[in-house]
Order: structure tokens, then sequence, then C-alpha cells
């Protein structure tokens, strides 16, 4: 899909814990190529280490050489900064825009569609008190 101005629109899925609970694994992210990070993004990134591996980060703060990425969940810490350092700003890729989950195949009743349904599409915004809380990790 494709955006003005060069600007391109992607989906993406998921994989892996990471960005729980902001994202779980199978929630597909509609990504924005070539747009601004700010503080608090969520981001898709290339691995400075294995560029063929996309990877979806918070983006915590600019730093020297780049930006300081790190993952929501506190309980899986591996695959960001605190690995590989700060990601120079030309593997940071694309900003996500909009996450939505895939409704389970086993909510067959009218009370859990419903519910899904409510929580399914979630707008995803800069989140300056996430960058601020990983930050002081």
């Amino acid at each position: 899909m494709a955006g003005g101005r060069g600007t391109r629109f992607e989906v993406l899925e998921v994989a892996g814990p990471s960005m729980v609970p902001t994202l779980l694994h199978g929630d597909r992210l509609v990504v924005r190529y070539g747009a601004a990070v700010r503080p608090g993004d969520v981001v898709v990134l290339r691995h400075p280490f294995q560029q063929d591996l996309l990877v979806v980060k918070r983006a915590v703060e600019r730093r020297r050489g780049g930006w300081w990425v790190l993952g929501d969940n506190p309980y899986n810490q591996t695959g960001d900064s605190t690995d590989y350092g700060t990601v120079p700003e030309e593997l940071v890729l694309a900003t996500a825009v909009l996450r939505f989950r895939p409704r389970p195949a086993d909510q067959s009743s009218l009370r859990a569609r419903l519910s899904w349904a409510v929580s399914a599409l979630r707008p995803l915004r800069a989140d300056a008190s996430a960058s601020r809380r990983l930050r002081a990790r």
C-alpha cells in the first residue's frame, strides 16, 4: 500500500515476546517507511549484526551514533541495544502506526467476539512514558 510523497506502508507480523505487553506474537503491524522517529515510537529496524533480520523495538532515545532501542518486555531483554549498542539511523526503517490483533479461532461466543472487536485495532503513538521507563532500566 503506498502513501504520498514516497511514503510506503506495509503490514508485518510480530514474532516473539520481546514487545509484550504492547505487542503479542502474531499481532500485525501497519508500518510507515521513511517516517521521522521520535523517542517512544515502536520501530522496525534491521538487526545490526544480521541485516537480513527485521526487528521490532521501541526507540528509547537518540544517542551519538543512532537510536537506543529496547523491547517493552522486562522479562525478555535480549536482541536490543543492551546486546548491540546504538542502532545507526539508516538501519531504522519504519515506525509502527497501527496494531491489529487477529481473532483467535476458538472465539465463538458473541461476548468473546465483541471483546476481541473492541481491542483488536489500536493506534501506536510515541509513548514518552515508556521511553522514560525503559531508559531507567
